[in-house]
């Protein structure tokens, strides 16, 4: 049987390693490459084309929500798994809705995480088990999300980007670099998303940046 293939993006080293070393046990798969932001994934998924690709939720420079939705238009052939400390079902959603097949908590990756990998390979769908329970429990009890329409959806990709790296502290000077535009072009944009999402000001688009998962308040 054919190796799978995986590329690991998670922006906590040790972690990484740790999940690294547990795929590695398993001798049908095979990771060829790591990174730890989000733009980094996307770079990675053009470069190697894996068969899976695990990203964690919360990562500098692009969430790995949005990582995933660049990656699925990039490559719609590369499965994507969410690995990450997010068990609520608000999450869990935008990551179906992201096109994620795969949802796996970091504290049961250690028995988890092979398995995910390998059955999501096969283009089927993986959940932890108390991630399906949470699911299982919504569907029974008929128990629902209200969920108003979100601003963030109408921000556009550079936005989202910007938005993110303004809320982990990058000057606009190291956010053009980041994006190869000016400046100048950076604020156009930030004024833009601050318009659309009713924020005003550094510090409440950093609490909201916190609250939507974009970003890791550790």
């Amino acid at each position: 049987m054919s190796l799978v293939t995986v590329v690991l993006v998670e922006d906590h080293a040790l972690v990484r390693q740790a999940f690294r070393h547990v795929l590695e046990d398993n001798d049908r798969i095979e990771v060829v490459a790591e990174g730890s932001t989000g733009l980094e994934a996307i770079d990675l998924a053009s470069r190697h084309h894996p068969d899976v690709m695990l990203l964690d939720l919360a990562m500098p420079e692009l969430n790995g929500l949005e990582a995933a939705r660049q990656i699925s238009r990039l490559d719609p052939r590369i499965r994507l798994m969410i690995v990450s400390i997010y068990r609520d079902e608000l999450h869990i959603r935008q990551a179906m809705r992201a096109g994620i097949k795969g949802y796996v908590l970091k504290d049961s990756a250690g028995l988890d995480l092979a398995e995910a990998v390998l059955t999501v390979a096969e283009d089927r769908p993986f959940l932890s088990p108390s991630v399906a329970s949470l699911l299982m429990d919504v569907a029974q009890t008929g128990k629902k999300l209200d969920e108003p329409e979100d601003p963030y959806e109408r921000l556009t990709a550079r936005e989202r980007y910007i938005l993110q790296m303004v809320a982990e502290g990058k000057s606009s000077k190291e956010i053009a670099h980041i994006l190869d535009i000016s400046p100048k072009t950076v604020a156009i944009h930030r004024s833009n998303l601050m318009e659309t999402l009713g924020i005003h000001g550094t510090a409440q688009l950093t609490l909201y940046a916190v609250k939507k998962g974009l970003i890791n308040p550790e």
